[in-house]
C-alpha cells in the first residue's frame, strides 16, 4: 500500500494554492505615485484659494450695503461653492483608486479562503485515510523498509500542513476584515463628497439667480434696492420668529433654537442644523403618537403603566423629586406600538439615559440639576449624545447613522428603521438653508 503518488500530487496543491503570492492588476508605483501627487498638489492649491476667498467674502460681508457690495459678495460664494466642488472632485478621484484596489484585493483574499478550504479539506481527507492504515499494514505494505519511513514523514508533513492551512486561513480572514471596514469607510467618503457637490452646486444655482437680479437693477433703480434690502430683512425676521415646535414642552422661536443649537455646537462639535434636525424630528413623531401623564390623562397612560417597571421607574422618581416636579402631572412620551413610553421632554431621553449625562449637561449649561423638559438642557443632551454617536465627525453617512443610533440604539441598521434616518437628513437640509438665511449679512 503506497501512498507517495496521491501525497505527492496533493503536497504539489498544497504549495500551489498557500504559497503563491496574492496578485492584483494596478498601477504601476511610479505611476500611481505620479498620480497622487499631481492630486496632492491640486488639492493643496485649491484648499489655499478656499482660504484666501473666504477672506475676501469676510472683508466684504462687513462694508456697507450696496449692489455692487452684494454683487461681488454673491460672486465669492459662487467660487467658494466651485472650489469647494472641485475639492470634493479630487477627494472622489484620489478614493476611486483606492476603492477599486481595495475591491480587487478583497477579491483575491475571499478566493484564497475558498481555495485554501479546499486544500484544507483534502488535507484532512488524507489524514484520516493514513490514520485508518494500521502500523503492521503499512510496514507490509511497502516493498522496502525506507518506503515507510517515506510514508511516515508523509503523515507528519500532512498533519504539519493541516495546521499551517488553518493559521493561513485564519490570518487571509482577518486581512479580509480589515480591508473590507477600510473599503467602506473609503466609500462612506466617496458618498459624503457626492452629497457636498450637490449641495454646493444648489448654493451656486441660488447665488446665480440672485445675482441676476441684482445686476438687472441699473444706477437710478436704488429704490428698487432698498425694497429688496427690506424683503430680506422680512424674510430673516419671520424665519427667527417662526416657533419650533419642542415635544413635551413650552415652544420657542426659530432663532432662540438656532442661537442655542449653535452656542452649544461650539462645545459639541455637532452641527446646529442636524442637531435641531434630531429635535423637530422627535416632535414630529410626537405629534403622531401623543402625550401621556398628563393631568387628566386615562390611567392606562399613568407613568407606572408606561414605563419600563425595573429600568426607569426609580430614575424618573429621581429625577422629578429634585426638581420639585409631580410624578403624576409631568409629561412624558407614550409607547410606540412596541416596547415602552417614558421619554421625556424635547430631546426624548428616558430617566435610565438621562442620569447618566446628568454631570455632562450641567458642564455644558450651567445649570444643576439639568432639566429633561427645559429646552436648554435638552439640546444640550442631545448634542452630547449625538457626539458619542459618532456625529461630531460631521459627513452625511456619519450624521445619519447617529441619527438612526439615537433612534434605534442597537438595531439602527434595521431597513425598518431607515426612514427615520432618511426624515432628519431632509430636516437637515432645510435647517440648514434656513440658517444661512439668518447668517447672511
Amino acid at each position: 500500500m503506497n501512498f507517495k503518488p496521491k501525497l505527492n500530487h496533493l503536497v504539489l496543491f498544497f504549495l500551489v494554492f498557500t504559497l503563491l503570492p496574492s496578485l492584483v492588476i494596478a498601477e504601476t508605483p511610479e505611476q500611481k505615485e505620479a498620480r497622487e501627487s499631481a492630486l496632492r498638489k491640486e488639492l493643496a492649491q485649491v484648499e489655499a484659494d478656499i482660504a484666501a476667498n473666504t477672506k475676501k467674502l469676510q472683508i466684504k460681508q462687513g462694508e456697507a450695503s450696496s449692489i455692487s457690495r452684494d454683487i461681488q459678495i454673491l460672486t465669492y460664494q459662487i467660487n467658494q461653492a466651485k472650489l469647494k466642488i472641485r475639492q470634493k472632485q479630487i477627494e472622489i478621484e484620489r478614493l476611486g483608486g483606492d476603492i477599486t484596489k481595495r475591491e480587487k484585493t478583497i477579491t483575491t483574499l475571499s478566493t484564497k479562503i475558498e481555495e485554501e478550504k479546499e486544500s484544507l479539506a483534502e488535507l484532512l481527507r488524507k489524514t484520516k485515510e493514513l490514520d485508518h492504515v494500521t502500523m503492521p499494514e503499512v510496514i507490509l505494505g511497502n516493498d522496502i523498509l525506507s518506503d515507510f519511513f517515506v510514508d511516515l514523514n508523509s503523515f507528519n508533513f500532512i498533519q504539519a500542513s493541516v495546521h499551517g492551512s488553518f493559521l493561513v486561513m485564519r490570518d487571509t480572514q482577518v486581512e479580509t476584515t480589515k480591508e473590507k471596514i477600510t473599503l467602506e469607510r473609503r466609500r462612506d467618503a466617496e458618498r459624503d463628497a457626492k452629497r457636498v457637490i450637490e449641495e454646493e452646486t444648489k448654493k451656486i444655482q441660488t447665488a446665480e439667480a440672485e445675482k441676476k437680479r441684482l445686476l438687472a437693477l441699473t444706477n437710478q433703480a436704488a429704490a428698487s434696492y432698498k425694497g429688496i434690502i427690506a424683503e430680506r430683512e422680512a424674510r430673516r425676521a419671520v424665519i427667527r420668529s417662526a416657533l419650533f415646535k419642542l415635544r413635551d414642552t413650552t415652544s420657542i422661536s426659530f432663532g432662540e433654537a438656532v442661537d442655542m443649537a449653535i452656542r452649544l455646537s461650539k462645545q459639541t462639535g455637532v452641527r446646529p442644523a442636524f442637531a435641531l434636525a434630531i429635535l423637530k424630528q422627535e416632535t414630529n413623531i410626537g405629534q403622531n403618537v401623543g402625550t401621556c401623564n398628563r393631568a387628566g390623562d386615562p390611567p392606562e397612560k399613568h407613568w407606572k403603566m408606561i414605563m419600563h417597571p425595573t429600568r426607569d421607574q426609580a430614575p424618573y422618581l429621581r429625577i422629578v423629586t429634585e426638581l420639585g416636579l409631580d410624578p403624576e402631572a409631568t409629561p412624558l412620551s407614550c409607547a410606540m406600538s412596541y416596547g415602552y413610553g417614558g421619554a421625556m421632554g424635547p430631546a426624548q431621553f428616558i430617566p435610565s439615559t438621562w442620569e447618566p449625562y446628568k454631570a455632562r449637561i450641567s458642564a455644558v449649561t450651567g445649570n444643576t440639576p439639568p432639566n429633561p423638559w427645559r429646552p436648554f438642557d435638552a439640546f444640550a443632551a442631545s448634542q452630547l449624545l449625538l457626539r458619542d454617536l459618532g456625529a461630531a465627525g460631521g459627513g452625511y453617512t456619519s450624521e445619519r447613522t447617529a441619527a438612526l443610533r439615537y433612534y434605534a440604539g442597537g438595531n439602527w441598521a434595521d431597513p425598518r428603521n431607515a426612514f427615520y434616518g432618511d426624515s432628519v437628513m431632509r430636516l437637515a437640509t432645510e435647517m440648514q438653508a434656513q440658517i444661512d438665511i439668518l447668517q447672511t449679512n
